[in-house]
């Protein structure tokens, strides 16, 4: 039996969360386009017949802004240790540079195996790759070098069998029918979170947290915590209009995660500056 440990790593918006899910085969983490959607560590489990691959997707490198940043960065640091190898993910579609070589230097000094993946190379003509496959390429002395496109699955495969070509002999550290460690209320949140990220622009999404009351045999209740009156008033949209669409959108996921038909009811709340305020990190699970 062979196992290991994977981060995967990069600057923010670069596809991590869509490549470990496209990796995975299931959807273990949301995805957005609105910069650092992932805000905790996700293991998502991959098996074989005799391997079991641990990738640990990872908010983006950033500069901290506020507590909730700040913690966003120390799960990266502290997760970086004892890996087995690292993916350091760059996207086929935006200049690789200066935060790119950051993350690059972090990761190459960690001493493990660095596999890059220049990501997103859909609907790109095939100098455009080439030429991002050799920038990605001097960003240090890797293992081995992939152009993919986590949305339609391209190059998945081969990725998958170099990783699992990496991984040192070890117990199976999840049971086979685990997709991933997050807990299935903090899946369930997550999947209404997506939903708003999606329906709202501008600071908002940065904004919303979502935490789940309950779980019954016929109802969700959860809240969906924002910082001002102002993007409140957004997130519920004129006579509940916004809320509604969300829990409308986020339903048929949230059934599938729980097993069964489910009234979604969801409420909005005020929590001022929460994202500033570790003791408000801290009664939110983040």
């Amino acid at each position: 039996m062979r196992s290991g440990f994977v981060a995967v790593a990069g600057r923010p918006n670069v596809g991590k969360s869509t490549l470990v899910n496209a990796l995975c085969g299931d959807k273990v983490a949301i995805t957005s386009t609105v910069p650092n959607t992932t805000r905790r560590r996700i293991h998502g489990v991959v098996n074989g017949d005799d391997w079991q691959l641990v990738l640990v997707d990872l908010p983006g490198f950033q500069r901290p802004m506020d507590a909730l940043t700040e913690r966003m960065q120390e799960t990266v640091d502290g997760s970086m240790e004892d890996v087995d190898a690292v993916l350091l993910v760059v996207s086929a579609r935006d200049r690789i540079g200066a935060g790119d070589r950051f993350v690059a230097r972090r990761v190459f000094a960690l001493g493990v195996p660095v596999i890059i993946v220049v990501n997103k190379i859909d609907r790109l003509k095939h100098g455009h790759v080439a030429s991002q496959m050799k920038t990605a390429a001097t960003l240090g002395d890797f293992h081995a070098l992939h152009p993919v496109s986590a949305k339609t699955r391209d190059g998945i495969g081969e990725l998958r069998d170099d990783l699992v070509s990496l991984l040192p002999e070890g117990p199976a550290y999840f049971p086979r029918e685990t997709a991933t460690d997050l807990p299935l209320e903090e899946r369930v949140a997550e999947a209404i979170r997506e939903q708003a990220l999606h329906l709202t622009r501008e600071e908002v999404p940065h904004a919303v947290t979502v935490v789940v009351q309950e779980i019954g045999e016929r109802d969700v209740d959860a809240v969906l915590y924002v910082e001002t009156e102002s993007q409140k008033g957004i997130l519920v949209g004129k006579r509940g209009s916004m809320v509604r669409e969300i829990g409308t959108r986020a339903r048929p996921e949230v059934e599938a995660l729980v097993g069964r038909p489910l009234f979604l009811r969801l409420v909005v709340k005020v929590r001022p500056k929460w994202r500033r305020d570790p003791r408000e990190l801290e009664r939110l699970g983040l």
